[in-house]
Parts: structure tokens; sequence; C-alpha cells
């Protein structure tokens, strides 16, 4: 039997906990069919500050490039907001991105009727939403070079190649075409080169895939669609911090930041990780809603071991915690029975064993 080798990066503030979750539900998936995972923890961010004054370590670094899939919690500290940018948390997930070389993020976006009250959003903008963004990971703003701050004035340098471009939308046109076959390219063409040159290359991958509908838009005007005609989109493309901003704009459908999840893809270990952030004001008090890191661990099955069927069984457990009640603090009425993270993460992972049985107050 084949062991699949996960390196676990719990990282920072609620990273831990929302991992722990994560890892409890994959072991449920092994039991139930029969896998086996060895997982070993790595320190990233502040803790790998903490642990090695990097925030991602030697050790780290090499670990994840030998594992099969890596499941990342979150980064950030404010302890370490004025330290130099080389020890600053996000600079160590900006290096293991570039580390993994995962250049194609993928957020899906789902609306749950049971959770319709908590999006600020009437109910009829929230029928059949099912988004796909796909999010250019390792080029842009983020990783450009010149850079730097001095004497008043700042730079940052916004750069792509038409390579770049190119391989993340023939990501984003394959999986349009296994899906409804609309594909939303999102740039500001009308004042930016990079955009012009994104938006020329789009179209020119676009003839190979005569059969997906492409549309471009400016990204004000993208940021629009995704409230107003929501149910309309089906996968949006998009440069990285364009994605970064759209799809924690998009998690307003959704109802929380807590629920959605995310995949980073290359050429080799896949990159796995709630979209949400660190949020240190809630670490330590188990509140914090572990559903993005889970979901996050059924598109680790899915993209990073191709395991489809274990995939689906979390996906469908987390739907049943959902429609029997389960709320965490962010998703939950006045009216509601809240629970904590861990026995968010206990009910799905028995529902992944046990997919008739309603676990209730698994957590003692």
């Amino acid at each position: 039997m084949k062991e699949y080798q996960i390196a676990v990066l719990p990282g920072d503030g609620i990273g831990p906990e929302v991992t722990g979750e994560a890892v409890r539900v994959l072991q449920a998936a092994g039991e139930r069919f029969g896998l086996q995972f060895a997982m070993s923890q790595y320190a990233v961010g502040a803790a790998g500050v903490a642990a090695a004054g990097d925030p991602l370590p030697p050790e780290t670094r090499a670990a994840v490039t030998q594992a099969d899939a890596v499941l990342l919690g979150a980064v950030g500290d404010p302890s370490l907001d004025h330290a130099p940018r080389k020890l600053r948390p996000e600079s160590g997930l900006l290096a293991l991105r570039s580390l993994l070389a995962v250049y194609a993020n993928l957020r899906p976006v789902t609306t749950n009727p049971a959770l319709a009250f908590c999006s600020p959003l009437k109910p009829e903008h929230l029928a059949g939403v099912d988004i796909l963004i796909v999010r250019e990971l390792v080029g842009g703003l983020y990783y450009g070079e010149p850079r730097g701050k001095d004497n008043g004035a700042a730079v940052n340098t916004l750069r792509y190649t038409e390579a770049e471009v190119e391989r993340v939308a023939r990501v984003a046109f394959g999986a349009a075409r296994r899906r409804r076959r609309r594909l939303l390219s999102v740039d500001k063409a009308n004042v930016l080169e990079t955009s012009q040159l994104w938006r020329e290359t789009v179209t020119r991958v676009a003839v190979d895939y005569a059969d997906v509908t492409l549309e471009h838009a400016y990204v004000d005007y993208a940021a629009m669609r995704l409230v107003t005609d929501s149910a309309g989109i089906d996968v949006l493309l998009t440069e990285n911090m364009f994605g970064d901003i759209l799809s924690d704009e998009a998690a307003v459908l959704a109802g929380s930041l807590g629920l959605l999840p995310s995949a980073s893809l290359g050429d080799g270990p896949g990159l796995f990780e709630p979209i949400h952030g660190s949020a240190p004001a809630l670490a330590g008090k188990d509140v914090a809603n572990p559903i993005g890191a889970i979901a996050s661990a059924a598109m680790l099955l899915r993209y990073g071991l191709g395991l489809a069927e274990p995939a689906t069984a979390v996906e469908q457990a987390i739907a049943a915690a959902l429609e029997q009640g389960a709320r965490t603090r962010d998703i939950a009425r006045p009216s509601d029975r809240m629970i904590g993270t861990r026995e968010m993460g206990a009910w799905i992972a028995e529902l992944v064993r046990s997919p008739a049985r309603r676990p209730l107050s698994l957590v003692r």
C-alpha cells in the first residue's frame, strides 16, 4: 500500500487549530478508504522565525519539496509587522509558493442554502453560485523587482511574461472545459501594459479552446459582477493581486472567509490552504471555523494525490454537517447552538467515517 507523504505547516495564529482538524479529517478518510498518510509538521511564518530565525527554515524547504502534497494553515503575526522584510511571516509564504512553483491558485466559491443568512446579499443573488477563481500566484506585484522604500517614496514593479500568462490561462481554460465552459478573464487593460499583454495572451490561448466562451472584463467591473451576477460567473481568471482581492470579496457569497479553501498547483507538490489569515485575536480560543482548512484537505486529496472518491467523501461530510446544524461562531445566528473548532472537526471526521450517522457533542 502506498504511503502518501504530507508536509503539514500549521503556521501562526489559528493555523495550528484549523490544520489540526484538517489532519483529523484526513486520518478519518484514511481509515474509511484504507489509505496511509505520513504527516509530519514543519515551521513556517512567525513560527519559523521563532524556531530558526527564518520564516521558511531550511528544514521546511527540504521537506516540502520531497512531499507528495503540502497542507498549510496560515501565516502572520502582528509582533513582526515592523520586522525587516526577510523576517516577515508573509515573506515565508511568498518564498514557499516560489519554491514549489505553484503558479495556478484554484479558489472555489459555492453557496450552501443552509448558510444563506450569513451573506449580506439577498438569497436570490446566491442561488446557483458556483465559481472557480483561478489566480496566477508566483508573478506580478508581489514578486516584482526592483522594489524598495526610501526617502518618502516606494516602488513595486508589476511584470508578467507571455509564458507566465499562458500557463495559468491553460489551467483556467481546462477547468472551464470540465465545468460550464465559460471563462471570464479579468485585467485592467485600459491603463496597464501588463494587462494588455495578459489580454492578448489569453485571447491567443482561447483559440485552442473553441468550446469555451471567453469574456474579458476590467477588474472594477468584475468586482461589481461578483456581487450582482454571481451565478453568471463560471471560471474567473486573473493575475496575482487582483485574484487576492477578488477571492476575498467572493467570500461574502459563501458567508465567511472561514469556509473557503484553495489549491495551488504547479509541476511539483501542490500547496493546499484555507484562504483566511492567521486571525491572531482568535488564536487558542477554540472558536475558529476549520471548514476552509478541511475543504483544503479535500482539494489535497483530489488535486494533490488524485484521490477523487475520498475527496468527495470529505466534501459531502462538510455539507452534511452544515445541514445538520453544525455552526461555529462566524456562521451562527443568536438562536443557534455554537460549537468550537475541535467539535466541528470531530463532527465532520465522524461523518467521513460513517456518513449515515449524525454525530453530536463528540468533543468531551
